[in-house]
């Protein structure tokens, strides 16, 4: 009798250790499928260099939220090509120099503005450190490139400093070239924190409503805080 629950003890314990080893086991093969694409989500504070944006030269200008998105499919060790859509809150300051803001209302220009620009573009990256599986990839990293996009603006244009001045309801599309590049930190199998900065070069030197003023085409630059998760399509 006591034979036979010592073979009972000895068969589910043996049991149970072969679920557990199995479990282990898929779960490690699982963890070691190389995945090779990244999904990101980052959110930080950004500013608009326009004509009305404010002095630049006494950081008399605003800050405003901006938010991205992020789906990035690894190619090799080295490259990724990177599909981002966004938006970012834009805000004016104006001037208070009379001179200026007589020039703007003789032209027809916006003394200020406010909008929301929605963008999207694909950027090929590059990573300073080469890695061929997420499970080797270094403890912090360099990453940036140069791509195309595509972006759109809804302006409430004001033609005064005056609060109680009458507003005016526009939009404008317009391209772009962004510029990106981050630091990337391991915290986790799957999971990276990025401190990441962005500029958008637009080809447009009207998203404020007020073109012509400066030399340069108004630009949008952001500073984010991003989430990296590693995964791939394919079944696992």
């Amino acid at each position: 009798m006591k034979e036979k629950i010592s073979l009972n003890v000895f068969f589910w314990v043996a049991l149970s250790f072969f679920s557990a080893h199995h479990s282990f086991g898929q779960s490690f093969h699982k963890y070691r499928i190389p995945k090779t694409d990244v999904f990101s989500v980052g959110i930080g504070p950004s500013f608009i260099y326009s004509d009305n944006a404010g002095d630049f030269r006494t950081f008399t200008f605003e800050w405003n939220p901006a938010l991205t998105v992020s789906y990035t499919k690894r190619l090799g060790s080295q490259f990724g090509i990177q599909t981002s859509l966004g938006a970012q809150q834009l805000v004016t300051n104006g001037s208070t120099n009379p001179g200026i803001l007589a020039l703007w209302e003789r032209s027809g220009s916006a003394a200020r503005f406010r909008g929301t620009a929605i963008f999207a573009d694909v950027v090929p990256i590059l990573y300073v450190i080469p890695y061929k599986n997420h499970f080797e990839r270094p403890q912090v990293n360099l990453y940036g490139g140069l791509g195309i996009g595509v972006m759109h603006v809804f302006q409430t244009k004001f033609f005064s400093m005056n609060s109680d001045e009458p507003k005016s309801k526009g939009n404008i599309s317009t391209g772009y070239i962004p510029l990106r590049g981050g630091i990337s930190f391991k915290v986790g199998a799957l999971t990276d924190i990025a401190l990441e900065g962005t500029v958008l070069f637009t080809f447009s030197d009207n998203l404020d409503g007020n073109a012509n003023y400066n030399s340069y085409n108004d630009y949008l630059a952001q500073a984010q805080i991003t989430y990296k998760r590693f995964f791939n399509f394919r079944k696992e």
